[in-house]
């Protein structure tokens, strides 16, 4: 199986910037569609960014130009840098990962963003 620890977030002002980091561990063979989805109170599950195939990444029209999602695939790690945060983003963030080997989408704890002045 799979296991993600996602590490970073917290309370930060309007316009200010913060970055996640996501490891997975135990089986990490054959992983891929490394992404961060969001959670607002109230709200749905929404995707934020992802990693695919070959390296190319997406991120969603709301946060284009001021998130950007980074990977290591031989580490099993990936990042989620956020920039120029508004109240909006605030959510709770959860790292996603999809296991071939086992055909099962895992996800991490979810790590709570408040961006607030």
């Amino acid at each position: 199986q799979v296991q993600l620890v996602e590490s970073g977030g917290g309370l930060v002002q309007p316009g200010g910037s913060l970055r996640f980091s996501c490891v997975a561990s135990g089986d990490t063979s054959d992983l891929s569609f490394l992404g961060w989805f969001r959670q607002a109170p109230g709200g749905q599950r929404e995707f934020v960014a992802i990693v695919l195939s070959g390296g190319k990444t997406n991120v969603a029209a709301s946060v284009a130009g001021r998130f950007v999602i980074s990977s290591d695939n031989v580490k099993g790690t990936w990042n989620l840098q956020m920039n120029s945060l508004k109240p909006e983003d605030t959510a709770v963030y959860y790292c996603k990962v999809y296991s071939h080997r086992y055909m099962s989408p895992y996800w991490g704890q979810g790590t709570q963003v408040t961006v607030s002045s």
